[in-house]
């Protein structure tokens, strides 16, 4: 049986609220108008229930150290009020979770997926040893998040240090409604893919598969520390950094308008001569350029031909695609700087002949 039980949102009683499916089951798939949703996200503020999403709770006076052997991201020095991402890696590097990291001055909140929670949790619970950590499945929270440029003035007014407000369940709809009435527009997950795509940031269990390694994502930024001490996976991620040589890349594609569904997470990316080239991952319809989705392709596809030169004719899931033009600048493809290995072996020569 899951420990991790998604309850229905109070937000979903609010006027006009469509329930959302997996994996964001238990929360608003819109209010009545999605369009409008994003477009508060972007110009004021957007209130997102994350509610349905697993919380552990890490405690102990080991806690920080003990994360950080088990993580990618740097976490000892973290001070109570600090946020950041982390990745669990497999000892062949690829992501296994991903998840973030909320200090307080007794414990530390990781949030992740409701539909990986157990599985972290059980992971965290076998590694424990002799380490000084208490590890629990946080079921007695939930969390609220406001977006936009305007999110920390409405967060304050409505008495929240934070824009990611975490709570006990059954204050969630009495906060959730001050935030409101501090100006907050309630948004729902469509809003929500619809901007993060745009963006370009990916979601576990959407925009990753089995064989994704961190090098092949943004979060190689966010959730990676590439100076860090030995962490399980550390090998793969350095030496494809190393390289500068990413299997594939992720991606923004543009899909065809006129068709009347989307592509859906795992569906085939194929050039055309039917060749699969990448695997597609979220989509959504955007406020501004409609129809959008997530894909991880392989790192020659999403090289750009020629300066100027039209994106490839792709089939997304059977929908007509195209890679954004802003992510076809590959400089590894188009003769920009070398991988650090490359600069490495330069330094090299120059020290021998030196």
């Amino acid at each position: 049986m899951s420990t991790f039980v998604v309850l229905p949102s109070p937000l979903l009683s609010r006027p006009g609220a469509v329930a959302a499916e997996a994996p964001d089951a238990g929360v608003a798939w819109h209010y009545g108008d999605p369009m409008a949703e994003q477009r508060a996200a972007l110009t004021s503020a957007g209130l997102v229930d994350e509610s349905h999403r697993a919380l552990i709770a890490v405690s102990g006076a080991d806690r920080l150290t003990w994360l950080n052997t088990l993580t990618s991201q740097q976490l000892t020095d973290l001070a109570p009020g600090a946020s950041t991402e982390a990745l669990i890696l497999s000892p062949q590097g690829h992501v296994e979770h991903h998840l973030t990291v909320d200090v307080a001055e007794d414990r530390v909140l990781l949030e992740t997926e409701a539909a990986a929670g157990d599985d972290l949790l059980g992971y965290l619970t076998g590694m424990i040893f002799w380490s000084d950590v208490q590890v629990v499945a946080a079921s007695d929270l939930a969390r609220l998040r406001v977006i936009g440029p305007r999110a920390a003035e409405i967060a304050a007014a409505a008495g929240h240090p934070s824009a990611r407000i975490t709570v006990p369940r059954g204050e969630l709809g009495r906060v959730a409604t001050e935030l409101i009435r501090a100006g907050a527009r309630p948004i729902g997950s469509w809003a929500v893919t619809a901007l993060r795509i745009a963006a370009r940031i990916p979601r576990w269990g959407l925009d990753i598969d089995a064989r994704t390694i961190p090098n092949e994502l943004p979060w190689l930024a966010s959730a990676v520390h590439l100076h860090k001490g030995c962490y399980r996976g550390q090998e793969t991620v350095a030496r494809v950094d190393n390289l500068g040589r990413p299997p594939r890349r992720l991606v923004r594609l543009h899909l065809d308008g006129s068709v009347d569904r989307l592509p859906e997470p795992g569906d085939d990316l194929l050039n055309p001569t039917g060749r699969v080239v990448g695997r597609v991952g979220s989509a959504a319809h955007h406020w501004e350029d409609g129809p959008i989705a997530l894909a991880l392709v392989k790192r020659a596809v999403a090289a750009a031909a020629a300066p100027g030169a039209a994106p490839e004719p792709l089939l997304a899931g059977g929908v007509d695609a195209a890679i954004d033009p802003d992510d076809l600048d590959d400089p590894a493809a188009a003769g920009g700087a070398p991988p650090l290995s490359a600069v490495d072996r330069r330094a090299f020569t120059t020290l021998r002949r030196g």
